[in-house]
């Protein structure tokens, strides 16, 4: 019941992105690495910049291609 709650407030007032996951920082080269350490919401999805310095969640990072763009295709 809690959840549904949860749902239809995200609906009227949007996400308060209560529940992230731990910093992630990749490792790999490419567009994730480029903006450095973030969260993600376990709610929505949405992931967010994350400042270890300030030890605060930031501005939402910008989305990445999709999966049919970041992969080429053997035609």
């Amino acid at each position: 019941m809690s959840q549904l709650v949860q749902a239809v407030a995200n609906l009227f007032f949007g996400c308060q992105h209560r529940r992230t996951t731990f910093p992630l920082t990749p490792k790999r080269k490419g567009v994730a690495s480029r903006y450095g350490t973030y969260v993600a919401c376990l709610d929505c999805g949405e992931e967010l910049a994350y400042d270890w310095d300030e030890m605060r969640v930031g501005a939402p990072v910008p989305s990445q291609q999709s999966s049919a763009e970041a992969q080429p295709s053997f035609r």
